[in-house]
């Protein structure tokens, strides 16, 4: 069964929605300086503002154009992927879920950034003193779109019907 349009829309709204939720709920509960443990030595809810790209790339740029770089390379990408889902009946049902996902995910992404100058992260991994980056509902939602995307590139095609 193939994704529609309004689905693979409101599947992005929803990713948008949710990033939207928990992230205001960590802005309002949660100081800057907190670390809530839910797993000790493994996870904790965490409050950070990334001013970079993922993973902190370019957060430290101190170039009038980062704000700039990093705003119209994510609104070059939501029209592309958002152009992609117009016709996403056409698409392998996979790839619009993966490009879905990517939309909601860059579209909260480029809202922090574009209100704020920065995205709220929360969610902090770590293993003793090595730490991944902290991150959010958005990037787990292009994490996980790119996956759907990477799957169905790998998965072999069918092939059509000859007659």
């Amino acid at each position: 069964m193939r994704l529609t349009p309004p689905a693979a829309y409101g599947l992005a709204a929803a990713v948008f929605a949710l990033d939207r939720l928990t992230k205001w709920l960590i802005e309002t509960r949660v100081s800057v300086l907190d670390a809530i443990p839910v797993i000790p030595g493994f996870f904790d809810i965490v409050h950070a503002r990334n001013r970079g790209a993922a993973f902190s790339l370019l957060a430290e740029s101190d170039s009038p154009w980062r704000p700039f770089l990093l705003i119209g390379v994510s609104l070059a990408a939501l029209a592309l992927v958002g152009g992609m889902l117009r016709k996403a009946q056409g698409l392998e049902r996979n790839t619009a879920l993966g490009l879905s996902l990517i939309l909601g995910g860059a579209f909260g992404n480029v809202f922090d950034r574009i209100v704020t100058g920065a995205v709220t992260d929360f969610l902090d991994f770590y293993i003793g003193a090595l730490h991944w980056p902290s991150f959010n509902v958005a990037d787990s939602a292009i994490v996980v779109g790119s996956g759907f995307l990477l799957l169905d590139l790998l998965r072999p095609k069918r092939q059509a019907a000859r007659t």
